[in-house]
């Protein structure tokens, strides 16, 4: 007799009942929703900051090159003669755009209005819709003060693939 209750005793220590399994399976299903309801959604957010980064790698080397030009079509570029509109100085250009230079002989900041990304990138056959592929571009140069022109706003806009609009701004004096 007592041999097999200490038999009934060990079977009943080395199995599951069907409750603690259900327990166990509900208890697996639940955390496997929060892991997934967590890691999903960073996954997302990773695409979107490679995006923002791409973006501000547009726009940086864009800045970049019209930063490197001078201020106006009517300034000298090495220098010596007044800026325009400065009292001995002639008058700056009246129109934004480009003066009819092709796009490697871009000289002036204004030259970068209406840059698009179906532009060809400097010293390149290639557009920037060809190097980074889902992105527009929008380059605006305007005047802060239309009187003084004394300083140009220069905007970059860049439109994410995933229609996330960014802009990057920047002022240029005459000086």
């Amino acid at each position: 007799m007592l041999n097999k209750l200490q038999r009934h005793q060990t079977l009943r220590i080395k199995g599951f009942t069907l409750i603690e399994l259900v327990i166990g399976m509900m208890v697996i299903a639940i955390g496997i929703v929060m892991l997934t309801s967590m890691l999903y959604p960073q996954a997302d957010r990773a695409a979107a900051t490679l995006q923002r980064v791409k973006s501000a790698e547009l726009a940086h080397s864009v800045m970049n090159e019209i930063w490197g030009k001078r201020y106006d079509q009517q300034t000298n570029a090495n220098g010596g003669v007044p800026a325009c509109n400065s009292p001995t100085g002639v008058a700056c250009s009246a129109t934004m755009g480009n003066d009819g230079e092709s796009r490697d002989a871009f000289n002036d900041v204004d030259d970068y209005h209406g840059l698009s990304e179906s532009s060809i990138m400097l010293d390149s056959s290639q557009t920037y819709a060809d190097a980074y592929p889902g992105f527009t571009l929008s380059v605006t140069v305007n005047y802060l003060d239309t009187t003084t022109q004394a300083e140009k706003l220069i905007t970059v806009d860049v439109t994410t693939p995933s229609n996330e609009v960014i802009t990057y701004q920047a002022v240029r004096s005459n000086y």
